[in-house]
């Protein structure tokens, strides 16, 4: 008898370290696959960032000599970096301007299509389903519709149409000039976007109480009132999860900016600049200093988020 009772004890026992290695089995594949594609190569550029690592030494990178914050001291004091002027923004400044504004202009785009969407009429879906197309279409081939409408010859159709009714003269490159070419690339940003935002917005829409709506309108309230007092500061929480997000996806953007002006003319931003050093130079430590100098801005907007959104949230 005694020794059966031992015997359960020990079974449960081989049970759990049964149970406690399967477990280590269905976990590791898919912890191999984050920490080689996720967390060695984050590990690793912040290694780099400290090292000079050029074509010279890349195929000996792990005994690069190490320069400290050398790297970053030759990014911050690079002219395409540093803010010299209203003529020259700097990638820092461009990165600035070009998230925030684009950003904004998404959330607003997308808050008026989801108001416009959420009203009953006759083919909605089909209009939700088409206004879902830029953000779903690849973004090669929106990024050369665009260039294909922007084209500076004359052949390209804004140039075109305007020269076709007299508005210009001779045709203009749109995005071949400073100042223009980021106004364009922002409203590419949010025509390209404005779909996500309307999304979250429209789903918090059709969750809202109508009997406040009811209310509003016993009280008194016009339809611009009902939107201030009503409809927006239920969607403040929404609207701020989105900014946050697009603003820290917008700040990472390299293919959009890439794709339409390279860069050029005013637009060059931090991801563009990343790519820059570290292909272009080949100067893979100052490359990986300017992710770094990236990611610590991302950090900020994320805290300062944390504080004035969340902390009003918890007070709610």
């Amino acid at each position: 008898m005694s020794t059966a009772r031992k015997a359960i004890p020990r079974r449960r026992g081989s049970m759990v370290a049964q149970e406690t290695r399967l477990a280590w089995a269905l976990v590791s594949p898919t912890f191999l696959i984050v920490f080689g594609l996720v967390l060695f190569p984050a590990i690793f550029s912040v290694w780099i960032s400290f090292h000079d690592v050029t074509l010279r030494n890349l195929n000996d990178v792990f005994h690069a000599p190490f320069v400290g914050w050398q790297n970053y001291r030759n990014v911050i004091n690079d002219f395409a970096f540093k803010y010299q002027g209203p003529q020259s923004w700097g990638a820092a400044v461009t990165s600035i301007v070009y998230s925030f504004a684009s950003t904004i202009l998404t959330v607003i785009v997308g808050l008026i299509a989801a108001l416009l969407l959420n009203r009953p009429f006759r083919g909605r879906g089909l209009t939700r389903a088409i206004f879902l197309i830029p953000y779903v279409a690849p973004i090669v081939s929106v990024a050369f519709v665009w260039r294909w409408i922007l084209d500076p010859r004359p052949s390209g159709v804004l140039n075109d149409v305007l020269m076709r009714l007299g508005l210009i003269e001779m045709p203009k490159a749109y995005l071949a000039t400073r100042g223009l070419a980021l106004v364009l690339v922002i409203i590419f940003e949010a025509w390209r976007y404005f779909p996500f935002a309307m999304l979250m917005i429209l789903a918090r829409l059709q969750a809202l109480d109508k009997t406040l709506y009811e209310a509003a309108k016993v009280d008194g309230a016009n339809t611009l009132q009902q939107f201030w007092y009503v409809t927006l500061p239920d969607l403040r929480y929404v609207i701020g999860s989105v900014f946050l997000l697009r603003l820290m996806w917008t700040f990472n953007k390299f293919d959009d900016i890439w794709l339409l002006t390279g860069g050029g003319y005013g637009t060059n931003v931090l991801p563009v600049l990343t790519y820059q050093f570290s292909f272009k130079s080949y100067n893979f430590g100052k490359g990986a200093a300017t992710a770094m100098i990236l990611l610590a801005i991302l950090v900020i907007f994320l805290l300062v988020y944390v504080r004035l959104v969340m902390r009003d949230t918890d007070a709610s």
